[in-house]
């Protein structure tokens, strides 16, 4: 038995987990958007310099992680682990990224949750003293998305209303015992949630039951009330996915007055043809590594939850008529 757990789901984190650095790159679309000035770099044609999208990915990975370190002033040797994961099959946008960087890798894949799970996983390895410094990367590219998921861009296909843009970004941080940034108090895991939605272009629909179970879980076992933190952010729920989240809480007795979706954050929806909003690994991080980390160093915030969720779905699933698992993580984070 270990005191550092809390109820079913939470630890509570006994060393000091903290963010070093942080970093992101986003696409020309998430350029145009609302957040563009806390993106780190903007590339001007979504290619990155490579030839093929996948190619892309990993390039934009590659330069996220390459910016956090020089912001903390490290080198990729100076990591203990490395924990990355995208959409794409095999996650090879994050192992052909890792290819030659000579660090102990994860891969990981917890869909559009996926930071989240990065996040909580290097926080228990550094808080057992399993290293001094731990690097998260993540990624989704909406060209990569489309030729995985869906139907290839020059089909020119019509999305459905409840439909989500993937989003072209990565983000990337680097975690430390050491330092003075934002630091990680608690994390909670979620888990698998199922309502059996399986309209693959309603997102929204099917991750909304468990961000609502892993809030209302993290909440439960830590005792805390909705209103301890000044924002508890979703990861990509989308307009239509926060709306059926704040009526599920209600449900469990608990009312948001402070909830924001990175989905909704990270584009225009009157300016911008997203439908219900932004989706994929790269959204929420590109978030969290640039308005929300940004904004507890500057002081806007003292205590965020981030929870980033996940559609637990493959073209071979779809196909088969299955429905949608969803899943959604919860990580407090702490203003220095």
């Amino acid at each position: 038995m270990t005191d550092k757990k809390l109820g079913a789901q939470t630890a509570a984190l006994e060393a000091p987990v903290r963010f070093a650095a942080w970093a992101n790159v986003a696409g020309k679309k998430e350029g145009e958007g609302p957040l563009a000035p806390s993106f780190d770099y903007i590339d001007g044609d979504d290619t990155f310099g490579e030839a093929t999208w996948e190619k892309s990915e990993s390039a934009m990975q590659k330069r996220a992680l390459g910016l956090a370190l020089d912001k903390g002033g490290l080198a990729v040797s100076g990591l203990d682990w490395l924990f990355a994961g995208d959409l794409l099959n095999q996650c090879i946008g994050s192992s052909y990224a890792a290819r030659g960087q000579q660090v102990p890798f994860y891969g990981l894949y917890g869909a559009c949750s996926t930071m989240g799970e990065g996040l909580i996983l290097a926080s228990l390895v550094l808080d057992g003293g399993f290293g001094r410094r731990a690097g998260v990367v993540v990624s989704s590219h909406f060209c990569t998305a489309e030729r995985q998921y869906r139907t290839p861009l020059e089909y020119g296909g019509q999305r459905t209303p409840t439909a989500q843009w993937t989003v072209t970004a990565s983000g990337a941080a680097v975690l430390s015992r050491e330092g003075d940034g934002p630091r990680i108090t608690h994390v909670t895991a979620g888990k698998i949630v199922d309502k059996g939605i399986t309209d693959t272009n309603n997102m929204g629909a099917a991750m909304a039951p468990a961000a609502c179970d892993t809030i209302a879980a993290h909440l439960r076992d830590t005792g805390r009330s909705p209103d301890f933190y000044d924002l508890i952010v979703t990861g990509d729920l989308g307009s239509l996915g926060s709306q059926l989240l704040l009526e599920l809480l209600e449900g469990e007795d608990l009312r948001l007055s402070n909830h924001a979706d990175c989905g909704a954050l990270i584009f225009d929806a009157q300016r911008q043809d997203v439908h219900c909003g932004g989706s994929g690994c790269g959204c929420c991080a590109a978030v969290l590594t640039g308005l929300l980390l940004n904004g507890l160093r500057e002081g806007r915030w003292k205590n965020l939850l981030f929870c980033p969720t996940g559609a637990l779905h493959s073209p071979t699933s779809a196909f088969q008529g299955e429905s949608v698992p969803g899943i959604c993580h919860a990580v407090a984070i702490a203003a220095p």
